[in-house]
C-alpha cells in the first residue's frame, strides 16, 4: 500500500509528517529520514486501529491545484 505523506518544517525546525488519507495521522522528526521513519510507524498504528474499529483503512484524498490571485 502506498500513501501520500506531506512534510512541512514547523517553527521549531522539526519536520512534521502527515498522512492526509489517514485523518489525525501525524508525526515528526529532526531530519527527513527520522520524520519518514516515524510517520511510517504512525501509519502502521493508525491502520491497525482503524481495522480494529471496523473503519475504512483510508479516506479518499485528491490533490487539486488552484490559482490564487
Amino acid at each position: 500500500m502506498k500513501l501520500l505523506v506531506t512534510l512541512e518544517r514547523d517553527e521549531s525546525g522539526m519536520l512534521v509528517a502527515e498522512c492526509p488519507s489517514l485523518p489525525g495521522c501525524i508525526s515528526q522528526g529532526e531530519t527527513e529520514a527520522a520524520a519518514l521513519t516515524n510517520i511510517r510507524e504512525a501509519i502502521q498504528a493508525c491502520l491497525a486501529a482503524r481495522k480494529a474499529n471496523n473503519l475504512p483503512l483510508s479516506v479518499e484524498v485528491r490533490e487539486v491545484e488552484i490559482e490564487v490571485a
